[in-house]
């Protein structure tokens, strides 16, 4: 059996969760635990059942994954269509930096209420208009969000932050992902802009200058590129961020559970598979993501391991996810 116990972990103004199982007789009462700290048993045997599947397909399938790429994510979305996802409800908790910016601590303001959105008439203005010429450049705060997918968290952002000041910027590698942003009725053109970027490559140029953005978003996105193209990728975001702008990241962390069910065969390099679809995932460490975006020129402000134990009570299974949770600030 699994020794449970409870891991409080608090950073800044962040904190995951509040529902920690101190008595493993309880575990089915709630579809979910947060941060369960793992034993050093089972620590090692997510290490030994990732080294068993820890065998690369042969260079031309590697080769012909990364060449479809584009393809296979479409055929993703086509399939998947708006129906796969749910609005991501935990955005404004963990990243507040996407509600309306104001004056208010963060830090005492989201611990003593974490469900409350600041009311957008008290907040500040973040920067003067922008006098050069592109989508967004009266805007006073910017935000760009890389793999938007069919939109979970661009819309939660348009709903909830009504800052006439605001501006939000998604892009996709699949174009299809981006039509139904585009076609989707809570589409606001005057303070949305969608478009097809494909993050891989660093040379493609985006429709917003550099040192314009305030903040940056990628959640689940950073781990479906090749790993020798992720620094050149994230260099290339960190120009885009004004001084004083962060990139926020949410990824799949080492053993999770997504990892740990990969068989034989799947496997393309150390801890990066191709799924049964042909769409890719890499798990990462903190001090990967850390050396990465610090190379990147850019200063950690969070980097955090968010481990959930989350339950079937259905079929009385339990299922242990790992992520991973960053913020990287630009200074000068």
């Amino acid at each position: 059996k699994f020794e449970f116990k409870c891991l409080r972990i608090i950073c800044n103004y962040t904190m995951f969760g509040t529902r920690f199982l101190t008595d493993p007789k309880q575990v089915f009462q709630h579809n979910a635990w947060d941060n369960v700290e793992w034993t050093d048993e089972q620590e090692e045997a997510a290490k030994r059942k990732v080294s068993e599947n820890n065998y690369p397909l042969p260079a031309d399938m590697q080769e012909d994954y990364d060449i479809r790429a584009h393809e296979f994510w479409n055929e993703f979305y086509t399939i998947h269509d708006n129906r796969f996802f749910k609005d991501r409800h935990w955005l404004f908790t963990e990243f507040p930096e996407l509600a309306p910016q104001c004056s208010l601590n963060h830090t005492s303001h989201q611990e003593e209420n974490r469900s409350e959105i600041p009311d957008p008439k008290t907040c500040r203005d973040s920067g003067a208009e922008d006098s050069r010429d592109f989508p967004g450049s009266s805007a006073s705060y910017r935000i760009l969000e890389v793999g938007c997918g069919v939109g979970n968290t661009v819309f939660p952002i348009l709903k909830t932050n009504n800052d006439p000041g605001l501006f939000v910027y998604c892009c996709d590698f699949s174009n299809v992902a981006v039509e139904l942003v585009k076609s989707n009725p809570e589409y606001e053109p005057e303070r949305c802009f969608a478009f097809v970027h494909d993050l891989s490559d660093a040379e493609a140029s985006y429709p917003i200058p550099d040192g314009s953005l305030d903040v940056i978003v990628l959640i689940f996105v950073l781990s479906a590129l090749h790993p020798d193209k992720m620094q050149a990728s994230i260099r290339r975001l960190a120009g885009l961020l004004k001084p004083g702008g962060t990139i926020l990241l949410r990824d799949y962390g080492r053993y999770d559970m997504a990892q740990l069910r990969f068989k034989k065969g799947r496997c393309l390099s150390e801890n990066f598979y191709v799924r049964g679809d042909g769409t890719r995932v890499y798990f990462f460490t903190q001090d990967e993501l850390h050396e990465l975006f610090t190379k990147a020129g850019l200063e950690k402000v969070q980097n955090l391991v968010d481990r959930r134990l989350q339950v079937n009570r259905g079929k009385q299974l339990t299922m242990y996810r790992v992520w991973i949770q960053c913020k990287y600030k630009r200074n000068s």
